[in-house]
């Protein structure tokens, strides 16, 4: 059931993803490629990691709601994407700017 935050959340994910790889436009090389790709595979690892971590924190608590172990899930899945795809729109100019 802790797939379920993914599943709903992967169409917003994929949005959020195609703007980020498309915009803007130039410079297009392949290091910003490579960057770019790199950064949004963790982005994906690292909500998994986050929507399995918050279903666990979730389910131990007792006294919680059955769709607290959801809510958690979404949460932690969807703050660890947009922490990395902040992270990267900050670095992206840094990384690849040329000398």
């Amino acid at each position: 059931m802790a797939w379920l935050s993914l599943l709903l959340f992967l169409p917003w994910f994929c949005v959020m993803s195609a703007l980020y790889w498309w915009f803007p436009r130039q410079p297009r090389h392949r290091l910003r490629t490579l960057f770019d790709g790199a950064a949004l595979a963790l982005a994906l690892l690292l909500s998994i990691v986050g929507m399995h971590w918050g279903y666990a924190t979730g389910a131990t608590e007792a006294d919680a709601d059955s769709m607290w172990k959801q809510i958690l899930a979404v949460l932690y899945a969807y703050g660890g994407f947009l922490a990395v795809m902040a992270l990267a729109l900050l670095l992206r100019p840094r990384v690849l700017r040329r000398p």
